[in-house]
């Protein structure tokens, strides 16, 4: 395939940005989108040029690092994965493609189309660690019944991976979406509960220090989520969070 590529350009967060074009040809519809710009960077670097900045790790889904807005949609345009794992099947021969970072307040540009995302990680620090012991040992991990119900809530929420879809794909950046899935995934649980009050009111408090905006149940937060978090944990936070100032 020959693809025409309308890439984000900027050295660092100081620096203005601008869309440089690039051709590309001999793209293999079975390539992934990662592998593509792989073979751009090496046509680049041949041409003496700086390669694109892009972030990635895993390439397998789970990390959530290689975020980028492909077409105008956070991952790309399939549902439900990531950048890695989008394919360019999903494109015809001489598509012109838009490939931009995520744009947020809290996500400050570092280079090209890789944002600093450490925003996520202070708020997840904020909330701190369970009390409990869950060093591993069989027994003890039984003696507390769980419900089913909560358990499999507690799970889907864990598996939030921190890409920032959620805040990209916001009209106000919120962050609301990733901030529901950490308190949930913990509050949902017997061993979370120790220090659920503390934990839902800093997490929210970092997260509103963090500069994300607020959350006006739009719902793009879940369409764009690679891992289809629901938005009924946004309703549960604001719960815990009510909940939470009461004690206080």
């Amino acid at each position: 395939m020959k693809l025409y590529l309308k890439i984000w350009r900027q050295k660092n967060s100081q620096s203005k940005g601008k869309i440089v074009d690039y051709e590309i040809d001999d793209i293999s519809p079975d390539m992934s989108f990662l592998e593509m710009m792989d073979v751009l960077n090496e046509k680049i670097i041949d041409e003496d040029g700086d390669p694109v900045a892009f972030d990635h790790d895993c390439r397998e889904g789970i990390c959530g690092s290689c975020s980028m807005f492909i077409n105008g949609e956070p991952h790309g345009p399939d549902k439900l994965i990531t950048t890695c794992q989008l394919h360019m099947r999903r494109f015809k021969d001489g598509d012109t493609i838009y490939i931009e970072p995520f744009r947020a307040k809290a996500f400050p540009i570092i280079k090209d189309l890789v944002v600093d995302r450490t925003a996520f990680d202070r708020i997840q620090q904020s909330g701190g660690f369970i009390s409990i012991n869950t060093s591993g040992n069989t027994l003890d991990a039984n003696t507390i019944p769980i419900e089913k119900e909560n358990a499999d809530k507690a799970f889907d929420a864990a598996t939030c991976i921190g890409c920032g879809a959620c805040v990209a794909s916001c009209k106000n950046s919120s962050a609301m979406l990733f901030v529901s899935a950490k308190v949930s995934q913990f509050s949902l649980l017997p061993q979370g509960k120790v220090e659920a009050t503390d934990r839902v009111l800093n997490m929210v408090n970092q997260m509103d220090e963090e500069g994300f905006g607020n959350c006006t149940n739009t719902g793009a937060c879940h369409v764009e989520c690679p891992k289809g978090i629901s938005l009924d944990y946004i309703a549960k936070l604001n719960r815990e969070y009510v909940k939470a100032n009461l004690k206080k």
